[in-house]
Parts: C-alpha cells; structure tokens; sequence
C-alpha cells in the first residue's frame, strides 16, 4: 500500500509518498510560502529536485499541487489516487485524548480542536491538512499520528507539576511533551541494535535539533521527557529558552514593561543558543564556526546546550535506575560532532568508552560511538518520522 505522509504547517507543507509495505520513499517534497508566493519543490525517487513558483492561496490549493506532481505523466510515481491507499497526517497535540494513532473521523477532529489552546500555533495548522486532504481524497482513509501520544504512558509523578491539583483537574495542566513519534522510532531501533526485547531496554533519546527534547524509554515506554505542557520546556533550544526560574517572568516584565504575549515572544524566539549568542545565530553550525574563530558567546551558547542535555540524561538515568543505550538523533545529534562530545565528556561516571576519532568523523549514519567495552552504548540513530507515520498508518489501516 502506497501511504502519503503530510506534515502541515502554518504555511508550509511537507509530504512523502511511501510504499507502506517495501518502505521505500517513492517521492518528497514541501509546499512553501503557502497564501503569500507559493512553491512546490518535488522529488521523485531517483530524480533531480526540482523547484517550482505556483500560486496556491491555500492549503486545498498546494495539496493538489502535490496530487498533481505525484501523479504528472512525466515526473509522477503513481498513475491515480487510486494507487494512494491513505494519509497520515502529522498531528502535533492530542493532550490525553489520544494515546494512539488514530482513524481520522469528525469526532476526532473535533476533540483535536479541542486541544488548540495547547497548541495554538500547530493544530489548527494539521486540521487545515486534514480537511484539505479529505475535500479532494474523499475515500481515502486518513490517520492521524499524534506527537504527545507515544507520552501518555507517563506516570503521574512524572507528568504532575506542583501546581494546585484544580489546574490539572480543570485544564488540564500537565506534562504532555512532545516529538513522541521520533522518540518512538528511535527507542525501537536502539532495542534492536543492542539486541534487547523493547520491552527490557533501557534508552534515553537526545532529539536534538532546533527544537530538542530528552525522552526516558523503559520497557517500551515513555516513562519521562524533557518538554512539558508546550515545547518551550526543557533543554535550552534555537530560540526557546527551556527552563527557566519562573519568576524571571515578572522580573523581566518590570524592567522591560512588557506584557505577557511579549514575553512569551522573548521566551519562544529571542532566547535560547540565539540569545545566549547575542543574537549570532540559532543554526549550530555558525554557533561552532564562530566558536572556532574565539567568539566566546558562540562557545557559551554550546556549552550551555550540551551541559542541559547532560543534566536530563543524569536524571534520566536516575529515573530508570540505570540506562543501557544513550541515542543521539534529529539535526544536531545527527550530525554535529562538538556537541555529542561535549555531552559525552560529562557521562564517564556511566561507564562510558567514547570513541572520539569516530564521532568526530561521522554525520548522519548509523553508527555506534562507544568502544567495546563501554558499559552503556552510545549511537546516532537517524530519526524517520515520515516512517513512522507510514508504518502507523498501515498498521491502522490494515
């Protein structure tokens, strides 16, 4: 079965065709600048990427667009929609409604709606794919494969924060966390590569990327993670700030006269590695470059990042009372080499044998970066969301 896998944005488009059974990616490619100037660039399996101005006012638009590239005589990878079995749809926040993948219905929708106010910036942005897909694929079964749902299987002493028990009871106010779809994957390749059941492993997941989280995996569950009610918790990130006292909230708010819409703007796009840099950059590899040539900021900005995942991969370690496998993933734990060592340097109490030459040699591989005789592994697993998705939706629709 051929599964189309869309990740929708605000005013962006992601997409993958996957044949759901051999997992090969048949074509890729993303709607950008959707409502403004729009752009479809495509890629068939084996082809040359080609990018290309269209006028796409919204969403309906640019999914046909991708209809069209998919299906075109020339470039297409499938004759008709025939020949797509379903869509799964990346879906930031289900709260605690959801902890599955799950048949898009009306209900659904309705109770991801619901959930808007925890994710006001992403999920009206998924329902827009969602209901853009079904006006011109009316017969194709949709999924939906929530971010938060892989951490429902957190404990409460895990997901509670001390806060009066009513705003969990009302609102609830709580510890969702997040990239739960990349956790998932890479905990189950960790599993297999070290050769244990999933459910006996031990794995602590650094997602680390523009937006990064920390995930604690026992027994095949999420057992804790670094972000919380919203992806602002946690790690020091691009531009979010992570954790922080709270009462920097008003501190700040008096000296600056600022409301709270502008500090949660400081908080969410003006701090993180791009403040502690003086505004530098966000992107890790001008923070490294810099970092090179002596900008202090730059060096700061790294230390800081690499130190905070540390941090949580100690207290993650704690919480499972031991750990067997440390996977690094997404952008940065992929492929920057200075932060893996960096975060590496301090987990020698673990036992650790870090192959140092090799780390600093490979980038987005599959690879093992502890020697032989390290008591814990260490690896890059390449994250595969999109995978993930198609092997969900399969499974679902099956």
């Amino acid at each position: 079965m051929n599964v189309l896998v869309i990740n929708c944005g605000s005013s962006s488009l992601k997409f993958q065709l996957i044949n759901a059974e051999t997992e090969d990616v048949l074509a890729k490619g993303i709607c950008e600048r959707i409502g403004i100037d729009g752009s479809l660039t495509y890629q068939p399996a084996g082809g040359e990427k080609v990018k290309t101005s269209l006028d796409m006012p919204t969403h309906t638009e640019a999914i046909q667009f991708v209809i069209d590239a998919l299906t075109n005589a020339e470039t297409g990878v499938v004759k008709s929609l025939d020949e797509i079995g379903a869509v799964g749809h990346r879906m930031v926040h289900g709260g605690e409604k959801f902890a599955n993948s799950v048949i898009i219905t009306e209900e659904v929708k309705k109770a991801v709606e619901e959930c808007n106010d925890l994710a006001p910036l992403h999920n009206p942005a998924n329902l827009i794919g969602v209901n853009a897909c079904q006006k011109l694929m009316p017969n194709t079964p949709m999924v939906g494969v929530f971010d938060t749902a892989f951490h429902q299987t957190m404990p409460e002493k895990a997901f509670l924060y001390g806060l009066p028990y009513r705003y969990y009871e009302d609102y609830k106010v709580r510890r969702y966390g997040f990239h739960g779809t990349s956790h998932s994957f890479v905990s189950k390749r960790a599993a297999e590569l070290i050769g244990k059941p999933y459910d006996q492993a031990k794995t602590i997941v650094c997602h680390l990327g523009n937006g990064s989280s920390v995930c604690a995996v026992m027994n095949g569950k999420s057992v804790d993670t670094s972000m919380g009610l919203t992806p602002l918790e946690g790690l020091t990130m691009g531009t979010r700030s992570g954790d922080i006292d709270p009462a920097i909230f008003e501190f700040i708010a008096k000296k600056e006269n600022l409301d709270i819409d502008g500090i949660m703007e400081v908080l969410n796009k003006e701090s993180g590695v791009y403040g502690i840099s003086k505004g530098l950059s966000s992107d890790f590899r001008d923070l490294c470059d810099a970092a090179d040539e002596g900008n202090k900021y730059a060096e700061n900005a790294l230390d800081v990042f690499s130190y905070r995942v540390a941090k949580y991969i100690g207290a993650y370690t704690a919480a499972m009372n031991g750990v067997d496998c440390i996977a690094f993933t997404a952008g940065i734990g992929e492929n920057d080499h200075i932060v893996r060592a960096k975060v590496c340097s301090y987990l020698g109490y673990l036992g650790i044998e870090f192959d140092k030459e090799l780390n600093d040699s490979v980038r987005g591989k599959e690879v093992t970066l502890s020697l032989p005789g390290s008591k814990v592994t260490v690896m890059i697993i390449p994250t595969n969301e999109e995978l993930a998705i198609a092997r969900e939706t399969l499974a679902l629709v099956k």
